[in-house]
């Protein structure tokens, strides 16, 4: 089996290409709750999930449903407002065939942002934090299969994952505007159950600082096909033993919906950037 299914990407991207006029070079993934750039963006065409052919469709509260393309200070963007888990059912394949798209429809840079819980003990809720690397705890690989070469290498490199010029950028936008802004490892983990106290401090003993169920595969698949990455993270709960108490999802949707002006405004002035 192949980890790529080209028929069913260039079906797709010709069929978006057919309903809009936008070149992006930015592509864009909302985590949780954080829906707030859209706002910020000047839409030139909206597609739901369900029309575009071979899309997955978002199962889940507090993502959205549509493909979104337009403006955003000045960029051309692709922005995917909702995003597909593993945990939803989907394949590896599925979950991250979004990210292929973008690519084949011109971005070279991936935008990623997620709800996470904070490991680390400076966090605290609903505080921003940059991802400068990754774990990957996740049962399944999106890059398992035979490999397509025109697509992307056998063995891909990710010894940066996340673009570090980009990481200094965003550090600098945010110390401007007195935004708290911490630096570290986000882990990646299958779900949909939250994490006990035994595996947050597992999590945390090797080496994250947030975790979440997301953003890690298509990060992998981004850096595949040679697109520079950008990550953040809003931590929307506590794994600190002395902090913890019962996590909703209402409560994680709650979190990052009050931090999201905070994001929003870091990406929206990362682009004006580029």
């Amino acid at each position: 089996m192949e980890n790529i299914n080209l028929d069913k990407l260039n079906e797709t991207v010709q069929f978006i290409q057919s309903k809009t006029t936008c070149k992006p070079t930015v592509g864009i993934i909302l985590g949780s709750g954080l829906g707030g750039l859209v706002d910020e963006l000047t839409i030139e065409t909206s597609l739901s999930y369900e029309e575009i052919p071979n899309f997955p469709v978002s199962t889940v509260k507090g993502h959205g449903g549509k493909l979104l393309f337009g403006q955003l200070n000045g960029k051309d963007v692709v922005m995917l407002s909702g995003r597909f888990h593993y945990y939803e059912g989907y394949s590896m394949q599925e979950v991250t065939f979004p990210v292929r798209v973008m690519k084949m429809l011109g971005a070279e840079l991936l935008m990623v942002s997620n709800a996470a819980g904070g490991m680390n003990i400076n966090f605290k809720v609903g505080d921003l934090m940059v991802i400068n690397d990754q774990i990957n705890l996740f049962p399944e690989h999106p890059l398992r299969g035979r490999n397509n070469e025109s697509i992307g290498p056998r063995f891909p490199d990710m010894t940066e994952p996340y673009a570090l010029d980009l990481i200094e950028k965003a550090k600098t936008i945010a110390a401007k505007q007195q935004i708290t802004l911490h630096e570290g490892v986000y882990i990646g983990l299958q779900g949909p159950t939250f994490e006990t106290k035994a595996e947050y401090k597992f999590l945390h003993v090797i080496g994250g600082d947030t975790v979440g169920m997301s953003t890690v595969p298509e990060v992998i698949v981004a850096r595949h096909m040679d697109m520079k990455v950008f990550g953040m993270s809003v931590v929307t709960d506590l794994g600190i033993r002395e902090e913890m108490n019962e996590i909703t999802h209402e409560e994680v949707l709650e979190a990052a919906n009050a931090a999201a002006p905070k994001m929003a405004f870091i990406f929206k002035e990362l682009l004006g950037q580029l």
